[in-house]
C-alpha cells in the first residue's frame, strides 16, 4: 500500500489505515474474536497506522490493539487520543497532572514505554490555544512517554489555532464527500507547515457505504441510534452532522455516480485519500469483509474529473444547506 510521511513525525504511514473507536464501543457490540479479526485483517493488508484513544471502551480499544500486536514482529504506527477522560466541556481539566495520568494509563493500555503519537481528543476551544497544555506535552516528548503530539478538532478554527504552535505534528479533522470545509483553508496550511493530517469520519458514519436506506436502524449501544441530535457529544461526528435522510438521499447519487463496478464506500474513501494535504484515511471497520473494503480504496484509481464535479453538486444541492457554519 501506498504510505505517505506523516508530518515531521519521521513515520510513513499507509494511506488507509484503521479507526479503532467501534472496538471499544459506540457502534453495537464486537465482541474479542472480531476485534482481533479486524486488526489482523488490517495489518496483514498493509495498514500501518492504527488510531484509538483511552476512551473507547474506557481503554479496551487499547487494550485489544496490545493484545493483536504482541505476537508480531513488525509494530504499526500507533496514535491514540488524549482528554475526553475529563468532563470535556471543562477546559480547566487540561492540567498537568491529568495529562501526565492519562497518558500514563494509555502507555500500561498499549504496553509501551513511549507512546508513537498522542491527540488532544477534541477537547473545548479554549485548550488549543492554552499554551501550558502544549508545554506539558514538549515535556512529555523530551521525557520520552511520547514521541509526538498533535490534536484531533472538530472545526477548521481548532485546527488553524493548533498549527500555531510549532511542534504540532499532526490534525485530525472530519473530512468527507459531505463535509468539505477543511479543503479550503486547514489542509493547505497543514501542508505548508508540514504537518499531517488523519481524515476521520470518511465514510460519515457509514452513510457513504451506500448500504443504508430510510428504514435502518441501528442498535440502542450505537452512537448513531442515540447521538443524532447531539445528545452525547458532538452530533458532527454522527452522520457528519447531516441529517439522516438527507445523507441516505445523497448517498444514492453518490453510489451512481462510482458506477456498478466500485463499490461506495471505496469510491468515497478514494476521494478523501486524493485531496492535497491528506496523510491517511482512518475509516473503522466491525467485521473483515470491511476492512478489505476500505483498503481496496488505495488501489482505485484517482477520481475523473467528471467524477468530481458530479459530487460537488451532490454536496451542493443535496448536502451544503444542512452544514452547520463551524464545519
Amino acid at each position: 500500500m501506498e504510505q505517505r510521511p506523516l508530518g515531521r513525525t519521521g513515520a510513513d504511514v499507509s494511506v488507509v489505515g484503521l479507526g479503532t473507536w467501534q472496538l471499544g464501543g459506540d457502534w453495537g457490540d464486537v465482541d474479542d474474536d472480531a476485534a482481533a479479526e479486524v486488526l489482523d485483517a488490517a495489518l496483514d493488508a498493509g495498514v500501518t497506522i492504527l488510531d484509538t484513544a483511552d476512551v473507547y471502551g474506557d481503554g479496551r480499544s487499547e487494550e485489544r490493539i496490545r493484545k493483536a500486536l504482541a505476537p508480531r514482529s513488525e509494530r504499526p504506527f500507533v496514535a491514540t487520543k488524549a482528554g475526553r477522560r475529563a468532563d470535556p466541556f471543562e477546559a480547566e481539566q487540561y492540567t498537568p497532572e491529568n495529562l501526565r495520568a492519562w497518558i500514563d494509563r494509555s502507555r500500561r493500555n498499549l504496553g509501551v514505554d513511549t507512546l508513537d503519537l498522542v491527540q488532544l481528543h477534541c477537547p473545548p476551544s479554549a485548550v488549543y490555544s492554552d499554551q501550558r497544555v502544549y508545554d506539558t506535552l514538549d515535556d512529555l516528548v523530551d521525557t520520552g512517554a511520547i514521541a509526538a503530539y498533535g490534536v484531533s478538532v472538530e472545526t477548521v478554527a481548532e485546527g488553524l489555532t493548533a498549527l500555531e504552535h510549532p511542534n504540532v505534528q499532526t490534525i485530525q479533522v472530519i473530512l468527507n464527500v459531505f463535509r468539505r470545509k477543511p479543503l479550503e483553508q486547514l489542509l493547505p496550511a497543514a501542508q505548508q507547515a508540514q504537518v499531517g493530517i488523519l481524515a476521520r469520519v470518511p465514510l460519515a458514519s457509514g452513510l457513504l457505504s451506500g448500504k443504508y436506506d430510510e428504514h435502518t436502524t441501528f442498535p440502542a449501544d450505537d452512537h448513531r441510534n442515540y447521538n443524532r441530535h447531539g445528545e452525547a457529544f458532538d452530533v458532527g461526528e454522527t452522520f457528519s452532522g447531516v441529517p439522516f435522510d438527507v445523507g441516505v438521499a445523497a448517498a444514492r447519487e453518490v453510489a451512481e455516480i462510482a458506477g456498478d463496478a466500485v463499490p461506495t464506500a471505496a469510491f468515497a474513501l478514494r476521494w478523501v485519500i486524493d485531496q492535497p494535504g491528506v496523510t491517511t484515511v482512518i475509516p473503522g471497520a466491525r467485521n473483515v469483509t470491511q476492512v478489505r473494503g476500505n483498503v481496496a480504496a488505495a488501489t482505485l484509481a484517482p477520481l475523473t474529473d467528471s467524477q468530481l464535479s458530479d459530487l460537488e453538486r451532490v454536496y451542493d444541492e443535496r448536502i451544503r444547506a444542512h452544514v452547520h457554519d463551524r464545519w
